[in-house]
């Protein structure tokens, strides 16, 4: 299935393109004079972070592709994978999402997706993990709501859609570079 892997992945943006940026990583720390082992880290990191997102993103796009062959499914659930997941992905995995909503993903995501068949099982599935966050959260912020007036987390937790790879999971104030905020060296 060609929509699962290369250039599909990446709306359009070519493996070619994608692998070369931790080879210019590597380039521009050295152009700035940083330590040649430094800078071969960088682009390594890079290509890690690069690596990671296609994998998730083949996992997502084939998660969707199966859910679209199968009307009994309607909804689906984030189901954490990482030993230690980070907040967004903890909090998304309490709710149930509809199958036509692609898994938002985050640079380092191990979700996968759980399909739910039949019934709406309701918007939240996990009240005790739910409680829990909602414990964190006011340990970290100091005051936290269930009602989501105080902290409402649908304004804190929201999904930009990233050009490239598609809906990615963030914190409100996050910003992705664009390519004018990207200046090539000459």
């Amino acid at each position: 299935m060609s929509e699962l892997t290369g250039a599909a992945l990446r709306n359009g943006v070519e493996p070619s393109t994608v692998y070369e940026r931790p080879f210019v990583q590597t380039w521009t720390a050295l152009s700035h004079d940083v330590p040649f082992d430094e800078a071969l880290t960088q682009g390594e990191s890079r290509l890690k972070s690069i690596a990671e997102t296609d994998l998730q993103l083949a996992r997502t796009h084939t998660s969707r592709a199966v859910m679209d062959q199968m009307p009994q499914v309607t909804y689906w659930v984030r189901k954490t994978e990482s030993d230690h997941p980070c907040a967004l992905c903890l909090l998304a995995s309490t709710q149930r999402y509809h199958k036509g909503n692609l898994l938002a993903i985050h640079p380092g995501c191990h979700c996968e997706v759980d399909m739910i068949k039949g019934d709406d099982p309701g918007q939240v599935l996990n009240e005790e993990k739910l409680a829990a966050i909602h414990k964190a959260v006011e340990a970290a912020l100091g005051t936290s709501d269930r009602g989501g007036r105080a902290v409402d987390y649908r304004k804190v937790v929201i999904t930009h859609d990233h050009g490239e790879i598609g809906p990615v999971l963030g914190f409100r104030g996050q910003h992705f570079t664009s390519r004018t905020d990207i200046t090539i060296p000459t």
